[in-house]
């Protein structure tokens, strides 16, 4: 306890509230995945947006997109408070319609995914983590709520 802290206590006074821990116990691991999928998704977009552009310019932006929302969701996690928690379960529902929309549009229709993105068949390439940790996120931001 600060010498502060023990001051208000002294003189009646509540302690400012903290933040929730949505980066502590099991949050730990999805800031340490979306940390992860932030610099591969945002490495990879970069350098595609860079060089290989006129490939497949939709895919590299879905690609950067995903990066943004990723980051997004990490830093809100680390944050913690129940505003950051309200925009990354916000950010979670977003990046789960996004992995689904863009998953079945790339089977419905792969010509129009000439290269892949984090998101194309469900994150298959990213061994399906792409899906999963969407619904994990929101999970475990829906439990930190109560908590």
């Amino acid at each position: 306890m600060t010498e502060d802290s023990a001051a208000g206590k002294a003189a009646g006074k509540p302690e400012p509230t903290a933040r929730t821990g949505l980066g502590q116990g099991p949050g730990r691991l999805l800031v340490m995945l979306y940390g992860v999928f932030t610099v591969a998704a945002a490495s990879r977009s970069v350098y595609q947006l860079i060089a290989q552009y006129q490939e497949a310019p939709l895919a590299y932006i879905l690609s950067a997109v995903s990066a943004a929302v990723y980051a997004f969701i990490t830093v809100s996690l680390v944050r913690g408070g129940e505003g950051a928690r309200k925009a990354a379960f916000t950010c979670c529902a977003a990046e789960l319609v996004g992995v689904v929309t863009v998953g079945t549009w790339t089977l419905a229709d792969p010509s129009a995914f000439p290269d892949q993105t984090v998101w194309s068949d469900y994150g298959m390439g990213y061994l399906f983590i792409p899906v999963f940790l969407p619904v994990t996120g929101l999970l475990w931001l829906r439990k930190a709520r109560r908590g």
